[in-house]
């Protein structure tokens, strides 16, 4: 560490004394933090720059100021600009020296329990911090605030297991929590096997808005599972989106206070990271839309916005966590957070993920396999996964016709999350006098008619009833309505078509979409702050 402390220092100083970029990495731990340093209004005379130039990660970049008027050529003035140069340097090196230590604190030990490939170097970001000179001083050099990102694979427990201590969370537990550098870092989301082959389907205009940090999602749990969110304290998120019933509820329709009975069943809320817009018409344009609407629908959780602003503000646990990680509390903070924890909610590895895993070995000759040892040991590994989660011979068959036209389920159900993110009519509800027009409620395009959101297929054995209005109960019989070409009408979708499957092809298929089912993350579920 002395070593690598040096070299950084050694390279600082060279891009000082230069106006040269320099670059060094810090091993830390177990991990590896790469950090850049802005140094501006610091460099040679002669050297001219950009002000609010953009400094790219991994470097130091030392930016002058523009030049001051011709100095005097006397030796004392000489004398001075060194002696000035090298309490800029002195200054530098301290301000390096603070930036290392800020570093090594924001190491989380808990990485260890991460994947090999995700523990990359931390992500580095420099924001100048304005600082104000005292009336009659030199110019200050500005200090520099190092923010650090961390990859972290979605799923990890530590994510969701809430404030560390039982019963309801404290002030004092709340205030130790957030002190702990780590809780603010900015977390770069790794999908895990299965749901990483759409890495690029997540929604990153999201998180570009609303970055993850460890307090944020533990905010969001909070309020999540928090009944004080409803107007009579009796109704939370978890009351229709319960990880016990698949982060679903395994009613009919979603079920608020007093009993009330909503008009659509409760749609998954896991692997929301890979969705946009939200609810069964995609009227939410964002997850944090999503997150507040429920708390003032009348049925749902029946209160206000400013009624949920202003009983959580009565409540120093969540107004001290609202002021520390946002600076303000407000409704849309409130969306942010409950949308942060829902980001972080993602189906594991399935039979069906490690299954196609092994298929990928196929190609490859048992020799060619046995001679490079990495390779060897992920086909191990993946083998070893299969065996601990078989997928049996009749899921196989049912993959194959889920993916054949045969079976024509890719029509919609397509895409690491087999969900294409659409809006289809498949004939639901469409016999009813006054069917629920779907979509077109948001579009008023009349080809979006009674035109619903395609669920997921992961973990679809745990989420039942099935369908926008929960009418159909059972996988078999989904398939079957699938089987028959769904309910003629005006607005049916082109996909939807007789499929003809046989009996042993239909319990094939319903077989198949179980083997899609991977474990959720363990999430504390009744660590709620203290407050009435």
């Amino acid at each position: 560490m002395t070593r690598q402390r040096s070299e950084f220092l050694a390279t600082f100083r060279t891009a000082f004394l230069t106006g040269r970029t320099g670059t060094v990495t810090l091993a830390l731990a177990t991990s590896v933090v790469t950090l850049s340093v802005t140094i501006m209004g610091c460099a040679p005379s002669g050297r001219t720059g950009s002000k609010g130039e953009v400094v790219e990660i991994e470097t130091i970049e030392t930016i002058p100021v523009a030049d001051q008027a011709q100095k005097n050529a006397k030796a004392v003035a000489i004398d001075e600009e060194a002696a000035k140069a090298k309490k800029t340097v002195d200054a530098a090196t301290a301000a390096a020296d603070l930036a290392i230590a800020e570093a090594g604190k924001t190491i989380d030990a808990k990485a260890e329990a991460a994947p090999a490939e995700d523990k990359q170097p931390m992500a580095k970001k420099t924001q100048p911090m304005k600082e104000e000179p005292a009336v009659g001083a030199g110019p200050v050099l500005p200090r520099e605030r190092v923010v650090l990102s961390e990859r972290v694979a979605l799923g990890d427990p530590s994510l969701t297991a809430g404030v560390p201590g039982s019963g309801l969370i404290t002030l004092e537990q709340i205030d130790q929590w957030l002190a702990d550098p780590k809780n603010a870092v900015e977390l770069e989301p790794v999908l895990p096997l299965g749901l990483s082959q759409g890495a690029a389907q997540i929604d990153r205009a999201g998180l570009a808005k609303n970055p993850l940090t460890r307090a944020k999602i533990e905010l969001g749990r909070q309020l999540y599972f928090d009944p004080r969110l409803s107007v009579d304290s009796t109704v939370s998120c978890a009351s229709c989106h319960s990880p016990a019933e698949g982060y679903s509820a395994n009613t009919k329709t979603g079920v608020g206070i007093r009993g009330q009975l909503g008009g659509r069943n409760s749609p998954v809320s896991f692997n929301r990271i890979l969705s946009g817009p939200q609810f069964w018409d995609g009227r939410a344009d964002s997850l944090e839309a999503q997150a507040v609407g429920p708390l003032q629908n009348p049925i749902e959780m029946g209160f206000t916005h400013e009624g949920v602003v202003k009983r959580l503000g009565e409540m120093p646990v969540y107004k001290k966590q609202f002021e520390t990680i946002f600076g303000e509390l407000s409704i849309d903070r409130v969306g942010q957070a409950i949308a942060a924890f829902e980001r972080a909610l993602v189906t594991a590895p399935s039979p069906y993920d490690h299954n196609e895993q092994l298929q990928s070995f196929a190609a490859l000759d048992a020799d060619d396999i046995a001679e490079d040892p990495d390779l060897a040991a992920k086909y191990a590994a993946t083998k070893a996964a299969v065996e601990a989660q078989p997928m049996s011979e009749e899921a196989k068959r049912g993959r194959e016709i889920f993916f054949s036209e045969k079976g024509n389920c890719t029509a919609c159900h397509v895409g690491a999350n087999l969900a294409d993110e659409n809006y289809h009519n498949i004939g639901i509800g469409m016999d009813k006098p006054e069917p629920d027009v779907g979509r077109f409620a948001v579009t008023k395009d009349p080809a979006d008619t009674g035109a619903f959101k395609t669920p997921t297929i992961r973990n679809v054995a745990l989420s039942g009833p099935y369908m926008h209005d929960g009418s159909v109960a059972t996988l078999e019989e989904v398939v079957e309505w699938y089987d028959k070409g769904g309910h003629p009408n005006p607005h049916l979708s082109a996909k939807i078509r007789p499929l003809k499957l046989s009996a042993q092809e239909k319990a094939d298929l319903v077989e198949f979409m179980k083997a899609c089912t991977g474990p959720t993350p363990t999430v504390e579920t009744s660590r709620l702050p203290a407050g009435d």
